[in-house]
């Protein structure tokens, strides 16, 4: 049998006409000036788009530099991953196969930034130890890089934009300042972080709201981080950040707790304990802010060992929000609002993606390429998602009655947009 030149099969199967590509078999598909230009480089591109389920061969190839890809990263994803790429059934990647030689296909081994079965040996899903080192393998990359990427903030969350035209810094501002007013922030009240990243919310909610706060974090360079912005923001006897498990924090009777991007890392199965154990840390009528990244709905399951779970948050669940609010009803928390800021998370990474293209070397330099087309990679897909409801980001606010009902809560929400 006649067998196709390599482009066009990939091109045919791909089904997109605005998609130029290259082969290593020199064969070529598609317009010449198409605005994306698409290599492969060796047969290696091809075993992982074939051999790899879901987005995860995409990501291999393009990460381990086998397929390169010219023009906008996120243009680039809108095509790929809008149409049939990471998507194929095996019946179409079988009919890919029937058009190459059955030689150029075998396993090759995924690039070197997979965390893959390296987090075995530190415990049993979701234990201390291994959320430990989950935690590690994201976050204690480089504060310098994260400074590159997440621009003066050091916030690593969605952002909240008042207007069209503000700003990557002026959303995040906003997004704290939103937090501290629906959890009704004032001066003299206590406020525990969980999962408080660079300690933003922390400092924010001292300086702004004159409260005492503590923030827990995994990351050891984050925590180093957060203390010295502290003592450079003279709060020291005010705002704090622990390097710590937030299950070990002793503390208890905290006017109010804030939980910003950490319930995607706690498991479905754990979602009760977290919410009892987070009740039990608030004072009667103390409120409860969780602010997280959720499925759009509650039926689908939870994907593990794609893209995301290997590269990106090893051991990352994302459920639907029905899910995180009945895990709130049903461990002690009142449920009094709830929004969705899912146009907001991707404006806020369409801000990280730009800062990374804007500091490209020096983020190379600093964390490797491998690493810096993980980040390109993810945060670009993840704003495609966002942008086409695949994920949901919503904001949660829940209260602790008295035992006679009592929630301290105002007859209508009085914390504005």
């Amino acid at each position: 049998m006649a067998r196709k030149p390599i482009a066009q099969v990939v091109s045919d199967a791909l089904g997109h006409p605005d998609l130029s590509i290259t082969a290593y078999d020199g064969s070529t598909a598609g317009p010449s000036d198409a605005p994306i230009h698409t290599r492969l480089n060796s047969p290696a591109a091809l075993s992982y788009l074939i051999t790899a389920p879901s987005s995860l061969g995409l990501a291999r190839a393009f990460i381990s530099g086998e397929m390169e890809i010219d023009g906008d990263l996120y243009e680039a994803l809108s095509m790929l991953w809008s149409d049939r790429i990471g998507r194929l059934s095996w019946l179409d990647r079988l009919d890919v196969l029937r058009n190459l030689d059955p030689q150029a296909i075998r396993w090759v081994e995924p690039p070197a930034e997979e965390y893959g079965a390296r987090r075995l040996q530190y415990g049993f899903r979701h234990s201390k130890s291994r959320d430990a080192e989950a935690i590690s393998h994201h976050y204690d990359v480089s504060n310098t890089f994260y400074e590159w990427v997440l621009g003066p903030s050091m916030t690593y969350t969605c952002a909240c934009y008042p207007t069209e035209d503000a700003t990557l810094e002026q959303a995040q501002e906003h997004k704290y300042d939103l937090v501290a007013r629906k959890l009704g922030l004032q001066p003299g009240m206590r406020l525990l972080d969980v999962g408080c990243g660079w300690g933003g919310m922390v400092r924010h909610a001292a300086k702004h709201y004159g409260v005492k706060a503590i923030g827990v974090t995994l990351s050891r360079q984050q925590a180093e981080w957060g203390e010295k912005a502290i003592a450079e923001d003279g709060l020291g006897d005010v705002a704090e950040v622990r390097h710590c498990d937030y299950r070990d924090v002793i503390e208890n009777n905290f006017d109010a707790v804030s939980s910003i991007g950490l319930t995607e890392h706690i498991g479905a199965r754990n979602l009760g304990s977290y919410f009892r154990f987070l009740r039990s840390k608030l004072r009667p009528q103390g409120r409860l802010l969780n602010h997280c990244i959720t499925r759009p709905t509650t039926t689908e399951p939870v994907h593990i060992r794609g893209f995301i779970d290997r590269y990106v948050f090893p051991d990352g669940e994302l459920e639907g929000v029905g899910r995180i609010i009945s895990a709130m009803q049903d461990n002690g928390l009142e449920v009094r609002h709830e929004e969705n800021l899912r146009e907001h998370y991707a404006r806020t990474l369409h801000g990280w993606c730009d800062n990374l293209t804007a500091n490209w070397d020096e983020a190379v330099r600093e964390v490797g390429l491998g690493r810096a087309k993980v980040w390109a990679l993810y945060m670009a897909g993840s704003r495609l998602g966002f942008e086409r409801r695949t994920i949901e980001l919503h904001q949660v606010l829940g209260v602790r009655v008295d035992d006679d009902g009592g929630s301290g809560m105002p007859l209508r929400p009085d914390w504005g947009v």
